[in-house]
């Protein structure tokens, strides 16, 4: 297994193509935006090499017998769902941030089962043309992306309806020794630090939507392959001089659009070609997974954003007052609740027809519905107990600045520390620094990967609700009502 450094060094060795405010970016490892993001991805080795972290973060693998990263792992009982999500609210811990390697791994499970029952239905060869591909990112311990969400155009329309045919991905050319794909994946997080991707259908399709029923795995800087990062609040602070007004100066998360532009994809990386019947399968297994997840890395996060409130109300002095203990009592009781479904549906997995577990789809589901309500009201009650000044305070250049303005010689750098003092004990700096992280945490770049993706990564709202009003099993429901209640029917 790699280990932190070597990961780095490994991007180094390739040809990404990444573009930035208009730009290409060249040195995009040690870029100041993107190099927290990849420190986040490099704690996803660094602890998979310490021994008190051994039994989470890895795992020995059904296809090779060897010991790898539980991010390139099949799932083979409840017990590995369970200790996936333990692993991810671990990281969260570490991080107050997003990790990036969830999507890979959640693929990995969907795409897995999926190719099993495609194989099965149309005697296909996907399913082993996955297991050799798994079993090279397994030996290498590569970090892949799980590229799912298309632009999509006109939402009111299916792929082949589109004016553009590029909103959806989707095959242009088939040729003996593969096929050629042109359009794009949104907001694909940890795409540019990523060795490989994996591509899947975003909806389910009708058979005029075969071409655009699609999945396959290319490298990174494979030929006409190019990423655009994107944009977060307050994210050129990381160009700054400083590092307390970026709030968590050390990890960060990142989303990039990528776009294939006429990409060569040989046989062996291509697991779905045109049978649209089980692109919506794999849809539903990977977001199954991929919500599943949820309930491990925001609960992580939201270890760190209780803490730091929780030490907002200490340097403020009020951290004995009943309504800051009420306040903190509720963000851990939904913090909890989030890790309970996390938990539950891992406990309730069940086998698929290729052997690897998947989670309770509906449980999953419901603790994803979940994530997209309770991370907004922790947020407002961090905000609450952090007070105003977690959006209006100086830049710490003023804390640190010699420029005289007061009539005995004061410096805006004095003026500063004495009004923004903390209680008797608490530099100013310390409680600068936790308004920053704070603000960080709930507004800025961090709050992509907590507050703004607990939204709507891996679904939105409705596409939750969709699924558990198929997997709800109301007509069940109704039985037992009835058959307690005496109603019979002619």
């Amino acid at each position: 297994m790699k280990t932190a450094k070597e990961y780095i060094d490994s991007l180094r060795e390739l040809n990404t193509r990444v573009y930035m405010f208009g730009e290409k970016i060249d040195n995009w490892v040690d870029h100041p935006m993107i190099r927290p993001s990849i420190n986040c991805v490099a704690m996803t080795y660094a602890l998979a090499q310490m021994p008190e972290y051994e039994d989470l973060m890895t795992a020995t693998s059904n296809l090779t017998g060897h010991k790898i990263n539980r991010f390139a792992h099949l799932h083979q009982s409840p017990e590995d769902l369970v200790k996936k999500v333990k692993m991810q609210r671990l990281l969260g811990q570490v991080t107050a941030s997003c990790f990036q390697r969830c999507v890979g791994m959640d693929a990995f499970n969907a795409v897995f089962s999926t190719t099993y029952e495609i194989d099965e239905k149309y005697g296909t060869d996907y399913h082993e043309r996955f297991r050799k591909f798994l079993i090279y990112v397994q030996d290498e311990d590569l970090t892949v992306d799980g590229a799912m969400t298309d632009p999509k155009g006109d939402r009111s329309k299916a792929p082949h309806d589109q004016a553009d045919p590029d909103m959806f991905v989707h095959v242009v050319e088939r040729r003996e020794d593969g096929i050629v794909v042109c359009g794009a994946k949104c907001h694909q997080t940890g795409s540019i630090n990523s060795h490989w991707h994996i591509f899947m259908p975003t909806i389910a399709m009708g058979e005029a939507d075969k071409d655009w029923a699609v999945s396959f795995a290319c490298p990174s800087d494979t030929d006409g392959l190019y990423m655009i990062y994107g944009r977060q609040s307050c994210d050129t602070r990381k160009l700054e001089d400083g590092k307390i007004d970026v709030g968590n100066a050390k990890f960060g998360g990142q989303e990039a659009l990528v776009v294939l532009d006429h990409v060569f994809i040989p046989n062996e990386y291509i697991f779905l070609n045109g049978e649209y019947e089980f692109a919506g399968m794999m849809v539903e297994r990977f977001a199954g997974y991929h919500r599943q997840s949820y309930g491990g890395c925001k609960v992580g996060v939201g270890d760190v954003l209780i803490g730091a409130a929780a030490l907002a109300a200490e340097y403020n002095g009020v951290e004995k007052a009943s309504a800051v203990k009420d306040k903190l009592i509720e963000m851990t009781h939904l913090n909890e609740t989030l890790y309970s479904c996390g938990i539950a549906c891992s406990c309730e997995g069940c086998p698929t027809k290729a052997g690897n577990y998947q989670i309770d789809l509906l449980l999953a589901n419901v603790c994803k519905q979940n994530v997209t309500r309770f991370p907004y009201e922790i947020v407002r009650l961090a905000e609450d107990i952090a007070g105003g000044l977690m959006v209006t305070m100086p830049s710490e250049k003023d804390f640190s600045s010699n420029t005289v303005v007061g009539k005995n010689g004061e410096t805006i750098g004095d003026v500063c520390n004495k009004f923004f003092a903390a209680k008797e004990g608490v530099s100013t700096e310390d409680r600068q620094r936790i308004m920053r992280f704070l603000e960080n945490m709930c507004l800025g770049a961090a709050a992509v990967g907590y507050r703004t993706e607990s939204l709507h990564g891996a679904g939105s709202p409705q596409a939750q609700r969709i699924m558990i009003a198929r997997q709800g099993n109301i007509a069940a429901k109704k039985e037992l009502a009835k058959r307690i209640a005496g109603i019979t029917e002619d």
